[in-house]
């Protein structure tokens, strides 16, 4: 369902006819906040005072889509604000998972503890985290920089780990284009916690050259958290672009990776993550991608480069040469498309 960009449908419908839609054609999918990363924008616009990020305002904009329930930074909040958030997600059968910062060092830690506890008093699934920054193949120099960013993640970790062990909130840690799937298994086998596992992004590791069922089937055991992601492929001269697109236009077999997660954890909610923009280049023909990947078999990059060949995308979506108003058109019908597939073809 495509909302407009007028009115108050503007992501914060409160139209009977939207809600009544909504509710015949509801699916378990749930969206996280950078699925609608524009319409804020644009929201903030036209009405600065007003952010479709702010919780209560971002889980109506979810039920009004339809979507099952949110991913979003809750950060800290009263009793009267968690008790009204978690009052209207239980009366509309929507999750809850947060989205926190992990404790950087041991004076970051009443903050962290701050936003698992108001986690654990909404009732919220999980929380997702990411514990290295950006992609490592852009991020990193050496392989001395990478190790000593996975010794710091492995900190932050370590320090979580008590804090969402006693609230009792499991802390997603999301395979973001930083650590292989082998090395990601490792750190939560080193860890040890039983409240410390995966957010399982359903595209990133490709960007790694993990294989992508392969890489499902691994943090599959590990899963608090879904990140259900589709990605259109496309060959260039120095590796691949990585385009997100909407669920079942792209290149990954979503139905068995849906089946391999709900078989591994059947209690584990799905949240769609689809970033309205132009599609990310995977540069792995390039000696700088390699600064930090010099272990990764070369058999490895010929199945990434085979698969690119065997599943190409027939459409890239360009977004950035697009005016405002026709991004957040773009977004919402991404948004929408998706919501609809999961429904229809994935029986979320």
């Amino acid at each position: 369902m495509l909302i407009g960009l007028t009115g108050v449908a503007a992501g914060l419908a409160t139209d009977a006819s939207i809600a009544d839609e909504a509710a015949v054609h509801r699916t378990g999918l749930g969206l996280v906040i950078y699925d609608c990363v524009l319409r804020r924008k644009w929201l903030l616009k036209q009405k600065p005072r007003v952010d479709l990020f702010e919780p209560f305002t971002f889980l109506q904009h979810c039920n009004n889509l339809g979507a099952g329930g949110m991913q979003a930074a809750l950060g800290v909040m009263d009793k009267e604000r968690i008790g009204r958030l978690r009052d209207f997600a239980e009366r509309n059968t929507l999750f809850i998972e947060a989205i926190v910062k992990p404790p950087v060092d041991d004076a970051d830690l009443a903050r962290f503890e701050s936003e698992i506890r108001t986690a654990a008093e909404m009732n919220a699934q999980a929380a997702r985290t990411v514990i290295m920054p950006g992609r490592r193949y852009e991020q990193f120099q050496s392989m001395a920089d990478f190790r000593e960013s996975v010794e710091r993640g492995r900190r932050m970790l370590e320090r979580a780990a008590p804090i969402v062990e006693k609230h009792r909130v499991p802390l997603a840690v999301e395979n973001h284009k930083d650590q292989r799937v082998d090395q990601r298994v490792a750190l939560f086998k080193k860890i040890d916690s039983e409240f410390i596992g995966a957010c399982v992004d359903t595209g990133n590791s490709f960007a790694l050259l993990d294989d992508p069922l392969g890489a499902i089937e691994a943090l599959a055991p590990y899963a608090f958290s879904i990140h259900l992601k589709d990605q259109a492929l496309r060959s260039y001269e120095d590796g691949f672009l990585l385009g997100d697109i909407p669920l079942g236009q792209g290149s990954f077999d979503l139905k068995r990776m849906v089946a391999i997660l709900k078989k591994a954890k059947p209690k584990s909610r799905f949240a769609l993550e689809l970033i309205t923009r132009d599609p990310l280049k995977v540069p792995c023909l390039l000696p700088t991608y390699w600064r930090t990947m010099s272990n990764v078999a070369g058999s490895d990059l010929a199945r990434t480069l085979r698969f690119v060949r065997q599943h190409p995308a027939t459409h890239l979506q360009q977004v950035s040469s697009l005016p405002l108003d026709k991004q957040v058109e773009l977004e919402d019908a991404n948004v929408a498309a998706s919501l609809r597939y999961a429904r229809e073809e994935l029986g979320l």
